[in-house]
């Protein structure tokens, strides 16, 4: 199914590079982040994939443990991508003041990047929310829509007919990415880290030294 999407997709995108955004908090980032960028990276042909952390995480502020510094999770961006030569840590949010959404950062990207063709990564359950989103229209203006869709995820049916209002209504251009169920969560790494618990291949080596060394989640 994803190979057919690709071919359809190919012929709008024009002579501008492809380039894959992956945002999140990356508190840590971890292994199942780094397996849905190179899916999306594999799947589509893109030319590079930005490892993009969140700035101002206001939507998780309240809990108990707050969100790292943003340089502190930027440097375990750097660590993850270090080895993999498609992968770009990207510290465009996290310069910006301020809280961040999504739709600026696209048309930030866009205005300084005219010529690329941006595919932003989500997971499914985003799809679903994504109308509660600042300016969607404009995300939806800015961007192809890949929408991690895992095995233990939300019901196949829900997101389609999801996928669908959002094409019709919106004109929204979404297509999904296969992964496979990956039991992996920034949280569980925090709590293990911090109970002393092993974190082996929960994250690349790079990022769990890290860890280890600058004494964080302790």
């Amino acid at each position: 199914m994803t190979s057919q999407m690709f071919t359809e997709k190919e012929g709008k995108t024009g002579a501008g590079r492809k380039v894959g955004i992956l945002g999140g908090t990356f508190d840590p980032i971890h292994t199942a982040h780094l397996i849905i960028a190179e899916a999306a990276y594999d799947a589509f042909r893109l030319d590079e994939v930005l490892l993009m952390p969140s700035g101002h995480s206001y939507f998780k502020d309240s809990r108990a443990q707050k969100v790292l510094p943003s340089e502190v999770r930027y440097a375990m961006v750097c660590e993850a991508a270090a080895d993999n030569p498609h992968f770009t840590p990207s510290d465009y949010e996290i310069q910006r003041e301020g809280n961040t959404y999504t739709f600026e950062t696209l048309r930030g990207l866009k205005d300084l990047h005219p010529e690329n063709h941006y595919y932003f990564i989500v997971g499914a359950d985003s799809v679903r929310d994504i109308l509660t989103w600042k300016n969607p229209e404009s995300i939806f203006a800015d961007c192809t829509l890949l929408a991690a869709l895992r095995e233990d995820g939300i019901p196949t049916e829900e997101f389609l007919a999801e996928v669908e209002k959002l094409r019709t209504h919106y004109g929204a251009d979404i297509y999904t990415l296969e992964i496979p169920a990956i039991g992996i969560s920034s949280t569980d790494i925090r709590n293990r880290v911090k109970n002393g618990r092993t974190i082996h291949y929960l994250v690349p080596e790079r990022v769990e030294r890290y860890i280890i060394e600058s004494g964080i989640y302790r």
